[in-house]
């Protein structure tokens, strides 16, 4: 074991601490909705933070390094593009306002009051399997990363037989992440996931400060320029020859971004959790502050670690990581885990301790919170429609266990046996889009279109996960097609968007009902909108900002906005003087410095700012949840009266 015994002090400590919280938890979970969302009693911040963390997960840092590793700064520019779509969907609570106004507990509730059961079914059959194949590879990839990182060795003997370490460490990986899961439901999964969320950025932070003062800016520059021609890490008009993370793959995402807002259903619990329809817009809205310790890790980390490699004042550290790397016979895995072997050279003492801390919180927050969504999607959008039989709240509550533990037991075996043969990024967009690739039209134009047909919401479906099914097949049989996963991804949108505005007006006029769907006018639920102003200016209607928005709310949105457009306006004048004039790689690596620092400082105050709001947030749900009076007929069925 590389550990010492203050890395060993700190993984205990953070352990213990989700631990209480899920003590915390136990005692509130007494309802359906209980365990499904959280009561619906989270406020901006813990959705936040708690959903950030869900979506992050071991794998998620791992495959991030083994992206801009690859891609270094220069793919970073095309993503300050990507920054002011981001803010118009937060900004205007694109589709997660809605969908929380409708108060479904998941998406394919919402399918079937404004579709139809069968479709409901379908959809949730079809998001269950897109979800447990992606989720698929998640165990084998964090556990090879704590095998390696720590120093375990590869087997062990116990009572005469030769024991696989990465068997073992999936096994306990994975019911650790199932005890948070039982013991109380989505109340655990987001109190804990806070806890976690919030420890990871702090540790995120004092990383990125310990690299950042360690390397020098000029090493980075001459060990980036090793990069082959036309493959620049540091210039991002220099990237003509990059296969696979370019500015192809960043133009799927922009549109992806779009495309699939709430369609992947992995953390479709936080999708119902928030206490109002505005909570959730305003946890949307934050987001972006909340993730800048992330994104700068993910892009800085991989960088220095890309210079350790090629850059000749750091040949002691590179022959020790090198001396791991070559150990691992699949290139795939290797590759995975070449940035964690440079890291594991460079951090102390105490910082090796709070990495592995971070992506064990990782590990479990995604594990614990996809266990729950699939389970879930299983019993709420197949088999409950099925069974056409209400169930009474034990045996609900027992039939989501039975169903978790299910998941579990197949993403164990799908890790045993798949060989992953793909960058990580990959991997996840064809297999995310068997579900993913058709539901976005299907989310999109059942909420905001009322010509929108059940037909069109089958052919769409039906559409993108045919194509995404083809592309996955295509890919383990020709591993180096000349399609890779993220446009296979692009094909199966683009496909189902046509064919559900085409279905949908050739078909039989229909006018559905949103008023009633998503509560509004006289349908409306007035204890979860409150009105501050009545009658907002038309400027802050236009900024996204309606009557239930105080001082305080403006004033974040103000500050997103002043941000993210700054950041654009410096993206659309370096493009056009790069296309023009040119722009020397010193001088893109002068911007990049500044950049780095930049969203360090602000990762600082981010940080501070959401540590103190959720712990508010926290204080109000456990009180809330204490008086909370339960509906146990709020479980997700669709009643003839609804």
């Amino acid at each position: 074991m590389d550990l010492a015994l203050l890395d060993w002090s700190i993984i205990l400590v953070m352990i213990a601490v989700m631990i209480a919280g899920v003590l915390l938890s136990k005692s509130q979970m007494r309802s359906v909705v209980d365990f499904l969302s959280a009561g619906r009693t989270a406020g901006r911040y813990m959705v936040c933070v708690a959903q950030g963390i869900a979506g992050l997960g071991a794998i998620t840092v791992l495959a991030n390094f083994e992206m801009n590793f690859t891609a270094g700064f220069a793919m970073s520019w095309w993503g300050l593009s990507m920054a002011v779509v981001v803010l118009i969907i937060a900004a205007s609570g694109f589709v997660a306002y809605r969908f929380r106004s409708t108060r479904t507990l998941t998406m394919a509730q919402f399918f079937e009051m404004r579709y139809s059961r069968n479709f409901r079914i379908f959809a949730g059959m079809l998001a269950y399997l897109s979800g447990i194949i992606n989720f698929g590879i998640f165990p084998a990839v964090g556990a090879r990363f704590f095998i390696y990182f720590t120093g375990l060795p590869q087997s062990f003997h116990f009572i005469g037989f030769e024991i696989s370490t990465f068997f073992v460490t999936m096994i306990v990986l994975l019911l650790v992440s199932l005890y948070f899961v039982f013991s109380g439901g989505q109340i655990a999964v987001i109190i804990t996931d806070f806890i976690q969320g919030t420890f990871v950025n702090y540790v995120f932070v004092l990383i990125i400060i310990y690299f950042f003062f360690n390397f020098d800016f000029n090493q980075l520059f001459e060990g980036l320029q090793t990069a082959p021609e036309n493959q620049s890490m540091i210039n991002p008009f220099k990237t003509s020859q990059a296969k696979d993370f370019n500015i192809w793959f960043h133009l799927i995402n922009v549109f992806g971004v779009i495309y699939v807002v709430l369609s992947w259903q992995g953390t479709q619990a936080y999708n119902s959790s928030a206490k109002s329809a505005h909570e959730a817009k305003m946890g949307g809205m934050l987001t972006g502050w909340r993730g800048f310790p992330q994104t700068l890790l993910f892009l800085f980390i991989p960088i220095c670690a890309y210079t350790v490699l090629y850059h000749a004042d750091f040949i002691t550290p590179a022959n020790g990581a090198n001396a791991i790397l070559i150990t691992i016979e699949n290139e795939t895995v290797r590759t995975q885990l070449t940035v964690p072997m440079i890291m594991k050279q460079f951090l102390p003492v105490g910082l090796m301790g709070a990495f592995v801390a971070v992506m064990l919180a990782a590990f479990i927050s995604t594990h614990d919170s996809y266990l729950h969504s699939w389970g879930s999607i299983l019993i709420q959008d197949v088999l409950l429609p099925l069974r056409n039989k209400p169930l009474t709240p034990e045996q609900h509550i027992r039939y989501l266990r039975l169903s978790i533990i299910g998941v579990a037991v197949f993403i164990f075996f799908f890790s045993l046996l798949f060989r992953q043969t793909e960058y990580i990024l990959m991997f996840m967009a064809i297999t995310g889009s068997i579900y993913a690739g058709g539901s976005g039209s299907v989310i999109i134009g059942g909420l905001y279109w009322k010509r929108g047909t059940t037909p069109a919401a089958w052919a769409a479906m039906i559409t993108g996960s045919t194509i995404s099914v083809a592309g996955i097949i295509i890919l383990q049989i020709f591993p180096d097609f000349f399609i890779n996963g993220a446009i296979f991804w692009f094909i199966a949108m683009m496909s189902a968007i046509g064919i559900y505005i085409f279905v949908s007006l050739i078909g039989k006029r229909n006018v559905f009902n949103l008023d009633k769907l998503l509560h509004r006018g006289k349908y409306v639920i007035k204890d979860e909108y409150q009105v501050v102003t009545e009658k907002p200016k038309l400027g802050l209607k236009i900024l996204g900002m309606g009557k239930e928005f105080t001082r305080g709310d403006r004033i974040i949105y103000y500050i997103t906005y002043t941000w993210t457009f700054s950041w654009t306006i410096i993206f659309i004048i370096g493009t056009i003087y790069s296309l023009v004039k040119g722009i020397p790689d010193t001088s893109w690596m002068r911007f990049w410095y500044i950049y780095v620092g930049i969203l360090l400082f602000i990762s600082i105050i981010a940080t501070v700012w959401f540590t103190i709001g959720g712990i508010m947030n926290l204080k109000e749900m456990v009180a809330r949840l204490k008086t909370l009076k339960r509906d146990h007929s709020d479980d997700g069925t669709v009643r003839l009266a609804e």
